[in-house]
């Protein structure tokens, strides 16, 4: 559950700052749902972000 299988969007890590202003690394995982999707004319389960999802990049397997 690394990746987008549309636009590859993945874990990131940031500086996590407190108020004192120590900082220690944090990671930042993307929002993807498990899919059932036509992909090359075949249906498929691929992993998708929620941000694709909403714009319709991908064609949902009916």
């Amino acid at each position: 559950m690394a990746k987008c299988a549309i636009c590859g969007k993945e874990t990131i890590f940031i500086n996590k700052v407190s108020h004192s202003h120590r900082v220690s690394s944090k990671r930042q995982k993307p929002n993807l749902q498990k899919v059932r999707a036509v992909v090359n004319g075949e249906k498929r389960r691929i992993w998708v972000c929620t941000k694709c999802l909403k714009s319709g990049k991908v064609v949902k397997a009916g």
